[in-house]
């Protein structure tokens, strides 16, 4: 069996999560030798521990990374945070944070490991966005925008990059089953209202969540040398979901 990602060194971040953990999993299954970024310890891969709201820290985080790594032929910025608020109780500390975890940190680690990249002459950068990209919803206002400027970046740094070898994608899942789904001490995907909309009346094809694994497949073929053509692009990972009107 051919490891698409075998020999190349990644920096996943949000490896303590679910879909950061299992993108770096199925990156070590492939191949791959992985370094995690996140705020605390944990996840199966080691891991450099920063605050990607800290984006005064982030340039050190990159310098030790690239350290330990040698160099990053693949970089996936997952990590994300999620923060409920109404469009007029909008406060600037939660609004903030997001962006600078959601947004504002993955573009600056894109600007700043593509340079190396694009040296080379080799490089993949995935990032991990959301439906919430392209669709919104009430009480997500931070999220929405954060996701939106991920994708619109996710463009432009192909265009800039697209020329050096370095190919520049997004995977945008909608419902997965982590830890994320559960809000205020309650599993959205085990709710009445999720079985009612979304599984009983047919709102998502595919009736259930994603598993973390079927997203981290898609990053890890984009992040590989296989993905040959395919830059500029959000892969939409949804069961179905936004195909419905």
């Amino acid at each position: 069996m051919t490891l698409i990602l075998a020999g190349r060194r990644a920096l996943v971040t949000g490896t303590a999560g679910g879909i950061g953990g299992a993108i770096a999993q199925e990156c070590v299954a492939q191949g791959a030798e992985v370094l995690g970024l996140d705020r605390s310890e944990g996840g199966p891969v080691p891991a450099l521990v920063h605050d990607l709201a800290d984006l005064a820290g982030l340039d050190a985080a990159v310098a030790e990374a690239v350290a330990r790594l040698g160099g990053i032929d693949l970089l996936v910025n997952c990590a994300g945070t999620f923060h409920a608020e109404a469009t007029l109780d909008l406060t600037w500390a939660s609004y903030d944070h997001t962006l600078r975890v959601n947004l504002h940190s993955p573009v600056f680690l894109m600007s700043r490991i593509a340079a190396g990249m694009a040296e080379r002459g080799y490089g993949r950068i995935v990032n991990v966005t959301s439906i919430h990209g392209k669709l919104s919803e009430p009480l997500s206002l931070a999220y929405d925008v954060s996701k939106g400027g991920l994708e619109a970046a996710t463009r432009t740094f192909s265009l800039e990059l697209g020329p050096r070898g370095v190919l520049v994608n997004a995977v945008a899942p909608g419902f997965v089953a982590t830890a994320m789904s559960v809000v205020d001490g309650v599993n959205e995907l085990e709710s009445e209202w999720f079985r009612s909309i979304y599984v009983n009346h047919g709102r998502l094809p595919l009736a259930r969540a994603a598993d973390p694994v079927e997203i981290a497949r898609h990053v890890a073929f984009l992040g590989s040398e296989q993905n040959t053509y395919l830059t500029g692009q959000v892969i939409t990972v949804d069961g179905g979901l936004s195909a419905r009107f």
